[in-house]
């Protein structure tokens, strides 16, 4: 199932252009105030938004008292919030100024994102029921490391007839690495900074998850570790590598085999 003209913006979901700043900011008034705190937080955690959302930062939550603290980290293992605890009995406490000013802030923020997480949820899962009986879509997710939300990216972004190959489609994604000519030699070199940005790091970081795997492609991720290549570079490397296999199942509509 293509869509003429219509890519799916994972960006959308995010609402990159909302909950990225809001991301970043968050983590820098957490950092400024208390960074011990902020080492331990995570803001894509539902459970820390909770914390966040409701009391602020680090001194909303001394405030409010240990006992807030873990109701609201419920679920979480008590190590989470005795290490959360600690961390703020053992920093610093700024002027009250600085914490009246922060602590609306942080809750504001961790809203924000809150709500941009429901959202993005929201919109995977009409887009999984709009491509449920795609038959591409189905044989992605039989793809290690493809989930869901990268399946329908790539189901909707890619009109995979308008490839001749593999390489055409590495091109179109940006991750066909660039050619260094020196005299008669012709020498590959690092990824083209060409092609659709959005589906380049959807390719990339999704092979996060393949780094430890047993298969062909976490195998091929610790052999490029083996030869000196940094993380970044045996990322883009198992995704030029995976990327000819994902070829394959979308013009075959075939389900991955090993």
């Amino acid at each position: 199932m293509y869509f003429p003209g219509v890519g799916y913006d994972s960006s959308k979901p995010e609402r990159a252009a909302d909950r990225a700043p809001a991301y970043g900011r968050l983590r820098s008034i957490l950092l400024e105030s208390c960074p011990a705190f902020e080492a331990l937080v995570d803001p894509s955690d539902p459970r820390w938004l909770r914390v966040l959302a409701r009391l602020g930062g680090a001194w909303g939550v001394a405030d409010a008292g240990r006992a807030s603290l873990s109701a609201l980290m419920r679920g979480a293992g008590g190590s989470a919030r005795a290490d959360a605890w600690t961390a703020i009995a053992s920093s610093t406490r700024p002027s009250e100024v600085m914490v009246r000013a922060e602590n609306p802030q942080v809750r504001m923020l961790a809203r924000r994102i809150s709500e941009a997480m429901e959202e993005a949820s929201r919109l995977d899962a009409e887009i999984a029921s709009l491509l449920e009986s795609d038959d591409t879509y189905a044989c992605l997710l039989t793809f290690p490391g493809i989930g869901p939300r990268t399946a329908s990216e790539l189901t909707i972004a890619i009109d995979i007839s308008s490839f001749p190959d593999h390489d055409h489609l590495a091109s179109y994604c940006g991750i066909a690495p660039r050619n260094r000519r020196s005299g008669t030699s012709i020498a590959s070199v690092a990824a083209s900074r060409r092609g659709n940005r959005r589906l380049k790091n959807l390719l990339i970081f999704s092979c996060n998850s393949l780094t430890r795997s047993a298969n062909r492609f976490g195998e091929y991720y610790r052999a490029c570790r083996g030869r000196g290549m940094c993380h970044g570079e045996a990322l883009k490397a198992v995704a030029r590598k995976r990327l000819k296999v994902i070829y394959a199942v979308m013009r075959d509509k075939a389900p991955y085999a090993a």
